[in-house]
């Protein structure tokens, strides 16, 4: 008998594993089990045991913890992010299965997302610096057995647009950008973005470019043109910031627009004649002299503007400049300012809804003040703030999922790279039925991409999310700290030299686009740099207290000899001087010995002069850097319009080689760098972060409330010393992956130098690549340089970039469906030598990019929309969207 129950045992035991193994998930599917189903045997058998009633790990017990609820959200939110992470269990217990850990993982994430549905929403799993926490090795690996994946698709959704896109549209209707010139391709041009100010500011500007004179200084000018910030908002201030899921319009907002739509719409009529008085506009400043006495600084009169006319002129120019109101030509304005606004036509009901709502405000307040109130509604129109992708046409497959087609899918492909209108060709394109297949979207993304004339702004805002080097100018320093780094303290000046490093690096970016080869590596151990003379000192080595008393020694010495042979000149050629004196005395009307002396005192003045200028530049020597040396071939940057009068940005550069053995790539150029530093210090915390999220594709949970994440204040200790307190128990666990990845750029100071010592000691560059995912790279690295090539060889870093790239361009996170797409996006990439071109072609044609599901609009989105539609419809009427 005994024996009959151990076979019957045997064969259930067979049949239970077998059950198992054909267990099948489609991972991301909604979780019908309960808390009991889902949870309950998870946390038993892999928490429990570390986190029960007695003495749990981290003081955080779990033997209690219950289905998911508004009191426990947070400790739910915790276990999500440690299991998906795989902190959780440790390594020295028993791991899940893969399909365990999954289903768990997304039964929290159904469940806090269905709780939280009303009460904020729960976002975590949306945001892109939680991206990462989906398993690399699942998505570029083999999937183990029972993982069945869907065909994959974006959710319907609406994109607001962003503060760039906005105000480039905007721009677009009041400035006349150059055309492309192929012999001087930095120059700004038609089709880039509205480059931020000298201070950093995303300002659209009125009539710069027909300013002719003005009264005062920089910050006078400043003070006196018209000029409007932008007024979308931005929600994040580093990485990846244009998912749709972040943003909506709210009625200040919508406010702001109106009035900014009223100062364009009076512009596009009349010029500067909307901003200016008449006398103001003349090509001769000196006829109006009278009328521009007094101090006239910083107020909009102390301009003059040219007669010459430079503005777009449209129908809105047309129909203001001419007697009357015509149907014709305020249709014409309508249906101009739409799709200028929209970058599509109007349908005839909205083109007829626009027409009767200028139509009213004219009747009731006269042509001009009518037609300027009737035309700014256009402004708030949704698809004037808004993408849709809502996929409403179209008939869905097997999957439920319905392609893009026409205006969508063109908008789509156009948005992927511009932030102005869809060019003609594309246009035709939509109009014409061409823009329903993928053999269309290739069709059109591999023209964009091979003509540089059409300008591509979107690529490189990828590279600023990507790589985050352009927030170095809104970094306040504290004054002393920055003046011992070597850089200027001195006004803005080193603030200006961040947003003119922005710009240059954005300029290196294209260098290295438009070879396209192996883009990734490139950009992080290329030995090119684009610079500004402010550069040398930036660029240069920062001197120890010895080189420093050194030089100071030689340039005392330097100038007692200088000076020591001009006081000989002078004495000689005054003695010279005094004879010619004493000879004219003798003889008046000696017209040679007359030339003579006029020329002998011209040169002592010179010497004098010289001497002078020279003792005073030589005070001005930075002695705390060895200035580099950087020289070679003129180049152009794109900078904003004239800003701050002649103090505004300039867009020559040079194309010049950094120091060998002290500088490769942009994260050891001073934008990054000083983009991840604090006021005081380096931030080798957030620069380890970067490495280990952005090229080694790791994850790191959120820093606890209870943490008080702060180093001890010790201005004589080294960073590196000062980081002891995040050795402790509680906080390595996520330290061990950043601080050693951020360390070694202590090679550096905080405004971006190259060091030897710190605090007048040698500094210590170690690091350690530590749990990076590809055991090849893990090990100890001697510095900066070192980690980097390390990184910049390895495959792991280049399937990181195409995540990166996946997100910025579809607006969401990876999911393992996924997978596929990722996939041929790296292998596009690496099968075309590193091409940033064919890893967008792969992605840009792929079913993340083209389908759209309806059904799984996220809750928060369909939310943003609503609010998007009410608020704006609370300012002006949003209209036809029964016709969209």
């Amino acid at each position: 008998m005994s024996i009959v129950r151990c076979a019957l045992s045997f064969a259930l035991g067979c049949w239970f594993i077998s059950v198992a193994c054909s267990e099948t998930y489609t991972p991301g599917q909604t979780v019908d089990e309960d808390f009991d189903g889902f949870a309950k045997a998870f946390l038993a058998d892999h928490c429990i045991d570390c986190h029960g009633e007695t003495a749990p790990e981290g003081d955080l017990s779990l033997h209690d913890l219950g289905p998911v609820d508004e009191i426990n959200a947070a400790t739910w939110r915790s276990v999500w992010a440690q299991v998906t992470l795989k902190e959780m269990p440790p390594e020295d217990a028993e791991p899940p299965q893969v399909i365990q850990r999954l289903r768990f993982s997304d039964g929290i994430v159904d469940k806090l997302t269905r709780l939280m549905r009303d009460k904020g929403g729960f976002r975590a799993n949306l945001d892109p610096d939680k991206g990462n926490f989906v398993d690399h090795d699942l998505l570029f690996g083999r999937l183990p057995d029972g993982i069945r994946l869907q065909p994959t698709s974006s959710p319907a959704r609406i994109w607001r647009v962003t503060p760039q896109e906005h105000i480039t549209r905007l721009n677009e209707l009041i400035n006349t950008e150059s055309p492309f010139d192929r012999k001087k391709p930095g120059l700004r041009t038609h089709g880039d973005v509205v480059p931020t100010n000298h201070g950093g500011e995303l300002k659209l500007y009125f009539g710069t470019d027909r300013i002719i004179k003005w009264q005062g200084g920089t910050v006078a000018y400043a003070t006196s043109v018209k000029s409007v910030p932008a007024v979308l908002s931005s929600a994040r201030n580093h990485g990846l910031e244009n998912y749709p899921d972040f943003y909506t319009v709210n009625s200040a907002e919508a406010t702001q627009i109106l009035g900014i739509a009223a100062d364009i719409i009076r512009y596009m009529a009349d010029g500067p004649l909307s901003i200016a008085q008449p006398y103001q506009i003349t090509d001769d400043p000196n006829s109006i002299a009278d009328r521009m006495k007094g101090d006239l600084r910083g107020l909009p009169t102390s301009l003059v503007y040219s007669t010459r006319v430079v503005r777009p002129l449209t129908p809105v120019h047309d129909l203001m400049n001419n007697d009357g109101v015509t149907d014709q030509r305020l249709r014409a304005a309508v249906d101009y300012l739409f799709e200028a606004l929209t970058f599509r036509p109007p349908s005839k009901v909205e083109s007829n809804e626009y027409l009767s709502i200028a139509q009213q405000s004219i009747e009731k307040l006269g042509k001009t003040d009518g037609a300027v109130l009737g035309l700014s509604s256009i402004f708030l129109d949704r698809d004037a703030l808004f993408r849709p992708e809502l996929a409403q046409s179209g008939k869905p497959d097997l999957h439920g999922r319905v392609m893009l087609q026409d205006w969508e899918l063109g908008m789509a492909v156009n948005h992927a790279f511009r932030y102005i209108r869809p060019d003609q060709t594309l246009r035709g394109a939509v109009t014409d039925g061409r823009m329903r297949t993928r053999a269309d979207v290739r069709r059109e993304v591999e023209r964009i991409l091979s003509d540089d004339s059409i300008r591509k702004p979107r690529i490189l805002r990828f590279f600023r999310d990507y790589f985050d080097y352009d927030l170095g100018g809104y970094i306040c320093k504290d004054l002393k700290a920055l003046a011992d780094t070597g850089a200027s303290n001195r006004g803005q000046a080193h603030y200006r030299a961040m947003f003119d490093a922005a710009a240059s690096t954005d300029r290196l970016i294209e260098f290295i686009l438009q070879d396209d080869k192996d883009v990734l590596k490139q950009l992080l151990t290329t030995d090119k740099v684009v610079a500004t003379k402010n550069d040398s000192v930036y660029f240069g080595r920062q001197r120890t207290a010895d080189k420093r008393a050194e030089a100071i020694a030689t340039d005392k010495k330097t100038l007692k000899a200088q000076a020591k042979a001009d006081a000989a000149n002078v004495e000689k050629l005054t003695a010279e001087i005094s004879q010619l004196q004493d000879k004219l005395k003798v003889n008046p009307e000696d017209k040679r010995t007359q030339r003579t002396l006029a020329a002998k005192e011209k040169t002592l003045e010179t010497i004098k002069k010289k001497a002078t200028a020279e003792k005073r530049r030589r005070a001005r020597i930075n002695h705390n850097v060895a200035e580099v040396d950087l020289s070679g071939d003129k180049i152009y940057a794109r900078v904003s319009r004239r800003s701050f009068g002649n103090g505004s940005m300039a867009p020559e550069r040079i194309l010049a080689t950094v120091p060998q053995g002290e500088r490769m790539g942009i994260l050891t150029h001073p934008s990054w760098l000083v983009s991840h530093s604090d006021a005081m210090d380096n931030h080798a915390i957030r620069r380890g972060r970067w490495i280990y999220e952005r090229l080694l594709g790791g994850g790191i949970p959120d820093v606890p409330i209870t943490v008080d994440a702060m180093l001890p204040d010790e201005p004589t200790s080294t960073l590196r010393h000062r980081m002891r307190v995040t050795r402790e128990d509680y906080c390595w666990t996520c330290h061990k992956k950043m601080d050693p990845l951020g360390l070694p750029f202590e090679m550096y100071n905080h405004a971006g130098l190259y060091r030897n010592t710190e605090l007048g000691k040698p500094v210590d560059t170690s690091g350690e690549i530590i749990d990076s995912g590809a055991p090849d790279l893990d090990g100890k690295v001697s510095n900066a340089i070192e980690m980097i090539q390390k990184i910049a060889e390895s495959q792991r870093a280049e399937q990181v970039f195409v995540r990166h790239a996946f997100r910025f361009w579809m607006g969401r996170n990876e999911t393992l469906n996924d997978a596929p797409v990722l996939q041929n996006a790296h292998l596009a990439y690496r099968n075309n030598g590193g091409s940033m071109k064919a890893m967008l072609v792969s992605l840009l044609t792929s079913d993340a990019f083209l389908y759209r599901t309806v059904n799984q609009t996220p809750t928060n989105q369909t939310a943003a929309s609503d609010r998007a539609s009410s608020e704006t419809t609370a300012s002006t009427a949003t209209v036809g969207e029964e016709n969209r």
